[in-house]
């Protein structure tokens, strides 16, 4: 007796393995082609940009004995990033593709601050609000500015704002407050080129920041 087709003995309809069979070479095709695309992390790296600390300030600051700690800057949550901030109009923030900075905006800018103080060596010590400093002054920062504005054309101008609140530890109270703003044209409209206007921009800040809290801090230090 003639023995029955394996397609007799599963009874698979011809039409039916049809169907299953291209259903198959489909399946194995995306398979494939998910091998050829690629991996996370794959692609090419970010260009990472950082910036400077101040090393040169007015020749009279006073050399002070009390100890500062620098809080981290507050700021929104756009730029409370490591990604390079644009403005193109007042309402939406765009960022630089394929770059960003080393650190989170805020991060970055606290370290420059505290390396710029160390660079006046006007002070007995200065430090991050963790590493365990017996800190008589506060500095508290306030990011509200850190973005290209391109407000006049096809080249931006690198604007960054502190907002600087110097507090007295033992009465939790205000001593003094201060608003640093600066606006710096870039050179063209390249990302090294608006990075360069940042590092000028922000080391203008940083000076002010610096001189300011020294002669502030000192004037409270000696009323007392």
């Amino acid at each position: 007796m003639k023995r029955p087709s394996d397609d007799r003995q599963l009874n698979i309809p011809h039409a039916r393995r049809s169907v299953l069979r291209n259903a198959a070479l489909l399946l194995l095709g995306g398979a494939t082609g998910a091998c050829s695309l690629p991996l996370p992390g794959q692609g090419p790296p970010p260009s990472l940009y950082r910036l400077t600390p101040k090393s040169t300030f007015r020749p009279d600051l006073p050399d002070v004995e009390w100890q500062l700690v620098v809080e981290t800057p507050i700021t929104n949550a756009a730029l409370n990033t490591t990604r390079i901030a644009l403005l193109r109009s007042p309402v939406e923030v765009e960022y630089y593709a394929n770059a960003g900075w080393v650190d989170r905006a805020p991060v970055m800018v606290q370290s420059l601050l505290i390396e710029s103080f160390e660079n006046a060596r006007h002070i007995v010590a200065v430090g991050r609000e963790n590493v365990g400093l017996r800190a008589d002054l506060v500095l508290k920062v306030e990011l509200r500015e850190f973005e290209a504005v391109y407000t006049n054309g096809a080249v931006p101008d690198a604007l960054v704002t502190m907002i600087l609140k110097l507090v007295e530890v033992r009465r939790r109270s205000i001593i003094g407050f201060d608003q640093i703003s600066t606006q710096v044209p870039a050179e063209g409209d390249s990302l090294t080129e608006v990075v360069y206007a940042f590092d000028t921009a922000l080391g203008k800040v940083l000076k002010q920041a610096v001189e300011w809290t020294l002669i502030a801090g000192e004037a409270y230090w000696e009323s007392l």
